[in-house]
């Protein structure tokens, strides 16, 4: 692979310990994938920012990165912790995750991340160029952020997120590539698609057949909202490997079928239609009974609009005695709720807004059982098909008025 002087120098330890160190994983990792180069960046989103997911031992390979004198030379953000920081003791997250949280959170800070520590950093200020060149982790943001964004990424991992965060570079292969941004098969969308729910179905549905290939979607509306382009991005990340999608004259990428394949031909044609919808909705529907305890809004981390939508099926009503809710958000997100009165009515009726993580990224196996929860209600595909082997929790799967009326009837219907 070839380096300028400049990373030649950083890979000889010229500018430190942390940048040889960091140069040496980039370069691993792109000979492996046959990069010819690295590109320079400055934008990542920082995927291992949980300790569910660096436990001791990836805290103390980041705190040793910042005692070699390790800072980033890009903007940086972080994924989810495993703890909301004011309430993680009344919402079941052990002491043991707290104590260690803050000592990661305080390495990344240290070396100069914008510890936000949600899933949706386009929503709180990180928002990519059409074209940029970035190094981001967290699946659901990496597809919105190659397909509704245009910029150009692949799925980092938390070592390689870091390497780039101190570098300012990444391997050129994958997502990167213009050539590697076509679609490789087409589905037509021939039902309704009113709600997120039914965007997370369709990323559900075809997340299953894609694999890691590019879907190309004819029959979206054309004004989808911010929210409903999060959930079919976070379903499409989930069911399957994908990394980015094309919807004819929605997406950037996409102003026509050709352009969306870049003039070649789709590999094969599947039909998304009411049929397909119902089995899709019923096959992320596992638990047989209308017992309800445990319900989630918010995965991806819930936008001020979802909160708001939340706020006002609550309004003058109350959660059901036996039902915890949770509604999921970054701290920003929160802030602006909070000022707009949708906390307190949240919290009034019994719910209960969680910043900074979510039950991916918390440990759910170790807070389910503390705190009784036999089944998962959600409006997330994606929470929907990971909850049962994740926490071991069937869930009950449905779009937003569904899932509030559970909450506030206890069961359901």
């Amino acid at each position: 692979m070839y380096l300028t002087d400049e990373e030649t120098r950083m890979l000889n330890g010229e500018k430190g310990e942390a940048v040889r160190i960091a140069m040496e994983i980039l370069v691993a990792l792109g000979e492996s994938f046959d990069a010819e180069r690295l590109v320079p960046i400055n934008n990542v989103h920082m995927a291992g920012s949980s300790v569910l997911v660096a436990e001791e031992a990836g805290t103390r390979f980041v705190e040793d990165i910042r005692k070699k004198g390790g800072k980033f030379v890009t903007k940086v953000t972080t994924n989810p912790t495993a703890v909301d920081p004011t309430q993680w003791e009344a919402i079941g997250i052990p002491e043991s995750d707290t104590i260690l949280q803050t000592r990661l959170t305080d390495a990344y800070a240290g070396m100069g991340a914008n510890t936000c520590n949600t899933c949706i950093p386009y929503l709180v200020g990180n928002s990519p160029r059409f074209g940029e060149h970035i190094a981001w982790g967290e699946s659901s943001a990496v597809v919105y952020a190659n397909s509704v964004c245009g910029a150009r990424t692949n799925r980092e991992g938390g070592p390689s997120g870091l390497a780039s965060a101190l570098t300012g570079r990444t391997p050129e292969y994958g997502f990167h590539l213009k050539k590697n941004r076509y679609g490789k098969f087409l589905v037509k969308v021939e039902t309704s698609l009113r709600d997120m729910t039914d965007y997370g179905t369709l990323g559900y549905f075809t997340g299953l057949i894609a694999g890691q290939d590019t879907p190309v979607f004819t029959g979206v509306p054309s004004d989808p909202t911010l929210e409903q382009l999060k959930a079919l991005s976070a379903a499409l990340a989930s069911s399957g490997s994908v990394s980015m999608f094309h919807a004819v004259g929605v997406t950037p990428e996409a102003p026509s079928l050709e352009e969306a394949f870049g003039g070649g031909s789709p590999e094969k044609v599947l039909i998304f239609g009411d049929a397909e919808k119902a089995q899709a909705e019923a096959a992320l529907n596992r638990e047989p009974s209308d017992h309800v305890d445990w319900i989630l809004v918010g995965c991806p981390n819930a936008s001020v609009e979802e909160i708001r939508e939340v706020a006002d099926a609550l309004q003058g009503k109350k959660v059901h005695q036996d039902v915890a809710l949770w509604v999921t958000t970054a701290g920003a997100m929160y802030a602006m709720a909070e000022r707009n009165g949708y906390i307190k009515t949240i919290t009034d009726a019994g719910g209960v807004v969680v910043r900074e993580t979510c039950p991916f990224l918390a440990r759910s196996r170790v807070i389910a059982p503390k705190k009784g929860y036999k089944t998962l209600t959600t409006n997330s595909a994606k929470m929907a098909f990971y909850a049962p082997g994740q926490f071991g929790l069937p869930t009950h799967y449905g779009n937003l008025d569904r899932v509030m009326k559970a909450a506030i009837n206890g069961v359901w219907s």
